[in-house]
């Protein structure tokens, strides 16, 4: 039976209304009842409509998004601009709705609960955002515009912003719940981090060992991976500095839940073998397994 495959423009689509319902879903529920704040530029918006208990949340959201949205469409191009235009729009028409409408109620007042859950929904939203094509949150947009002009890394950039956000915070509404927003940030990063990767995140994984001729062919044959070989050299220890022998370095590429058993499986061959791993945010064509969205 052949399987029914939707459009990607369709499946964006889907990715970016399930981002908006669930941040909408964590502003209204959790964060904004107990004037907690969030990191970039909905922490921006947040500190900004504080003062009048947040009223004007779903208009200043857009509006200081207005700026990143015309710099993405510089330094990514104008389809993104346009789809995180159309989204942050869709997620302040859905506070709107929420708030004044709906009048959701407040999901908890205990303050861990707000941080932890507050934050994995927000996450989860922004996670989902981006695997559309989009972003509800233009910080990274002004980080990498940044990056560009001065000499600190775009994490580097984000982190100084947020600093600046929680420092407000902790002057508008007190140190304490300052403390809960970071969380509640870190949470969310943690949290769209893994949603963006999902399990299958690609590790890379380079062997050096004297049995390096077995190691490849289990590689191949057992784990159906592909592989790729630089040629070097072993050896150069402290007291035989001169004595090295030529090597296979063998560098692979598997998922998040393949490296204990690709690790296990070179500790049989070579209990001395040199193993040590990468994080790979984006990988591509070759021996790789398809992620779900690709089937």
């Amino acid at each position: 039976m052949k399987r029914l495959t939707l459009p990607s423009g369709v499946i964006d689509a889907i990715y970016v209304i399930f981002g908006i319902l669930f941040c909408a879903f964590a502003l209204t529920g959790f964060l904004i009842p107990n004037k907690f704040f969030d990191g970039g530029v909905t922490g921006i918006s947040l500190v900004i409509s504080e003062p009048n208990d947040f009223k004007s949340i779903p208009y200043v959201i857009v509006a200081v998004n207005i700026p990143f949205i015309i710099m993405g469409a510089y330094q990514v191009n104008k389809a993104f601009a346009y789809k995180t235009l159309a989204a942050v729009v869709g997620l302040g028409a859905c506070i709107l709705l929420l708030l004044h409408v709906v009048h959701l109620k407040t999901i908890t007042n205990d303050k861990l609960l707000v941080a932890v859950f507050g934050g994995g929904f927000m996450g989860i939203g922004v996670g989902l955002s981006i695997r559309g094509g989009c972003a509800l949150d233009g910080i990274e947009v002004l980080a990498l515009y940044t990056g560009k002009r001065i000499s600190f890394t775009i994490s580097e950039i984000i982190l100084g912003i947020n600093i600046v956000i929680f420092l407000i915070a902790a002057i508008e509404v007190g140190f304490v719940e300052a403390l809960y927003s970071i969380l509640t940030y870190y949470v969310a990063s943690r949290t769209s981090n893994f949603v963006i990767e999902g399990l299958e995140e690609y590790t890379g994984v380079t062997i050096i060992s004297g049995q390096s001729a077995l190691i490849k062919e289990r590689l191949v044959m057992d784990l159906g991976r592909g592989i790729t070989v630089y040629k070097g050299e072993r050896g150069f220890l402290k007291h035989s500095f001169d004595v090295s022998q030529p090597v296979d370095i063998v560098f692979t590429v598997v998922t998040r839940l393949e490296v204990r058993r690709l690790k296990k499986m070179v500790h049989e061959i070579d209990e001395k073998a040199f193993v040590f791993t990468s994080t790979i945010k984006e990988a591509a064509g070759g021996v790789l397994k398809r992620r779900a969205r690709d089937h």
